[in-house]
């Protein structure tokens, strides 16, 4: 077996190599962008066994025919070959994005697009841009505007408000496990915090670890998530989240995000559980949006914090559909 290149490399040596000469007389844009493991940088060996080799995608001018190209090799320094696939910038941005070659434009269209979409459009390598109209869309994408932004942190934090006292009153009703899966869904909700806290796009649930632990702000999550994720008792468990969502509040001033944020653990009501004030603190950052009818929306979401199907997330209609549905 040949030894393994890393996808985007082996991508960008076969468009030099191979399609750059080939294709010097039609004007184009080429990359590897989208979906698959080799665009986030993630793949390995493993990743070989199907969906996978030398492949570029190439931009064509709106209505302009694929140039007539010799057959690509079937191998490419000893790997498998797909080739060359033709599209044009709008053509990419609707199977993409669901949205024209401008992008999202309103805040409906941004919230009704799921973040691993929006991470393959921003992902992997450009390779030749003459005109820099994909670049510049790239660029465009490359994260939320700020009141979008401000609108998904509110509403993560929302999810948190809406749970975070589960856990010890499962695990005091002797419901152990249910406490530990209540846990769970807690941390990944606080590690979705680190993602919009670092203005980083997450993907979906195969990666959503891995790009998790390469966060700036994973080494101060990790640890108390970790202990809460492992805790034999429900006790531990809440301490551990308690931990995580005050480390995950500080974030906040220290990268930048507006709000008065008053974060404090304490007691829920009456109850003997100790959670943070994740209500207060959805309603500190929603206080920031400056567009009056987002802020006045209920703290929903975008289509990723109100499902986590895959036949809905990986169909950027469908996505769309389900996010605007929500949203009104």
């Amino acid at each position: 077996m040949a030894t393994f290149v890393p996808g985007l490399e082996l991508a960008r040596r076969f468009y030099e190599d191979w399609a750059a000469p080939r294709l010097a007389g039609a004007p184009h844009a080429a990359a590897l962008i989208g979906d698959g493991s080799e665009v986030l940088g993630f793949d390995t060996p493993m990743s070989t066994d199907h969906d996978w080799g030398a492949r570029v995608l190439v931009f064509l001018d709106p209505g302009a025919s694929p140039p007539a190209l010799e057959p690509a090799p079937r191998t490419f320094l000893g790997w498998p070959a797909p080739g060359i696939a033709f599209t044009s910038l709008g053509a990419w941005a609707r199977e993409t994005l669901a949205a024209g070659p401008e992008g999202p434009v309103s805040w409906r269209d941004w919230l009704a697009i799921p973040e691993q979409r929006l991470l393959a459009a921003t992902a992997g390598a450009v390779f030749a841009d003459p005109s820099g109209e994909l670049t510049a869309l790239r660029a465009r994408l490359a994260w939320y505007p700020d009141d979008v932004w401000l609108y998904r942190l509110a509403c993560q934090w929302g999810r948190i408000a809406e749970e975070r006292a589960f856990v010890g009153r499962a695990g005091e009703r002797g419901d152990d496990l249910g406490s530990r899966i209540i846990a769970a869904r807690l941390a990944r909700d606080i590690m979705g915090l680190g993602f919009l806290v670092e203005r980083a796009y997450a993907p979906y649930a195969k990666w959503f670890g891995t790009a998790f632990a390469r966060l700036p702000c994973a080494d101060v999550l990790t640890p108390p998530l970790a202990r809460a994720l492992a805790a034999d008792d429900w006790p531990e468990r809440e301490a551990g989240l308690a931990e995580a969502a005050m480390a995950a509040a500080a974030l906040h001033a220290a990268r930048g995000v507006p709000g008065r944020l008053e974060a404090r653990v304490g007691p829920y009501f009456t109850r003997p559980f100790q959670v943070i004030n994740a209500d207060e603190i959805a309603g500190a950052i929603r206080a920031e949006i400056a567009d009056p009818e987002l802020r006045a929306r209920p703290l929903v979401g975008n289509v990723d914090q109100v499902s986590d199907s895959t036949l809905v997330l990986a169909y950027p209609a469908r996505a769309g559909a389900v996010g605007r549905a929500a949203l009104d």
